[in-house]
């Protein structure tokens, strides 16, 4: 059994998320540079080249890249040989958060209540918390800052198996094309298949943090990666929505058992900044 101190969690997730605000990806910047080579548009190679010296000069500076610093989203895959001391692992991870958007000075979000009052609670917690139990002795946190421009743009469907690998691709290409320039393309769009209908979702959020250079490792979902890459840049909604061939630079798919009679399919979209980081204790 291996102790860890609930303090450990909370200083880790802080510095993850001033990370994820501060710095985008390498992974994510070589796409850029290559759209902008690429893009045909003249307008849409401006507005890439204006994004790209944004994330420069905010990786230079230590600033944030976009001012929507996003609700806090924590996935903890805990080794089911760690054992927490010191307090409440929620909580922590909730300290981690206050303590980066307050002393980082980073934009705070999140209303205490959804409908009626919706009064800010002026540190961005409490943040939205996934935890998982596999073998080992380790813990793996990702920290993903999820702007809502992007994340209005989702949407949910529980489609009949008759529809098929046809069916999902309308629907992820709808989905895109209704989001049009709002969720700030070029895009990073996550895809969940199976599953249930709360477990698509979080498959499609999740998939958000890949590294744009990875692919499914079964070739039938990577091909329809591409697939669904080429459409989406087909539509010509283009760099911030002014036209172009660069509306996505990836599409990410992740899947999941589902019930015979189901094909749930959950479309998360992310903006370019993709706002991630991760980290094994």
């Amino acid at each position: 059994m291996r102790e860890i101190d609930v303090s450990e969690v909370s200083k880790a997730v802080s510095e993850l998320f001033l990370e994820a605000n501060y710095r985008i990806g390498p992974d994510v910047m070589d796409r850029l540079y290559a759209a902008r080579e690429a893009e045909p548009s003249p307008l849409g190679r401006k507005v890439l080249g204006q994004i790209i010296e944004n994330n420069e000069i905010g990786a230079a500076e230590s600033l944030c890249v976009c001012q929507d610093t996003g609700i806090s989203v924590v996935f903890l895959t805990v080794g089911q040989e760690v054992h927490f001391t010191g307090g409440s692992l929620e909580e922590a991870v909730n300290a981690g958060v206050r303590k980066a958007y307050t002393e980082g000075y980073l934009r705070k979000s999140i209303v205490a209540e959804p409908l009626f009052d919706r009064k800010n609670t002026g540190d961005n917690t409490p943040c939205v918390q996934h935890a998982r139990i596999v073998p080992g002795d380790k813990v793996h946190l990702m920290a993903i800052a999820k702007g809502f421009g992007s994340e209005n743009m989702s949407r949910l469907a529980m489609l009949t198996p008759a529809e098929g690998v046809e069916g999902v691709k309308r629907f992820v290409l709808l989905t895109v094309e209704l989001a049009g320039p709002n969720p700030c393309p070029p895009l990073v769009v996550g895809v969940g298949v199976g599953g249930s209908f709360e477990l698509a979702a979080l498959m499609a959020k999740r998939a958000t943090s890949l590294p744009l250079t990875r692919s499914h490792k079964d070739p039938r979902y990577a091909k329809l990666e591409k697939e669904l890459e080429e459409g989406i840049n087909r539509l010509g909604i283009g760099p911030a929505g002014y036209g172009g061939l660069t509306t996505a630079l990836k599409v990410h798919i992740v899947s999941a058992p589902t019930h015979i009679a189901g094909l749930p399919v959950a479309v998360n979209i992310c903006c370019h900044v993709a706002r991630h980081a991760e980290r094994t204790l």
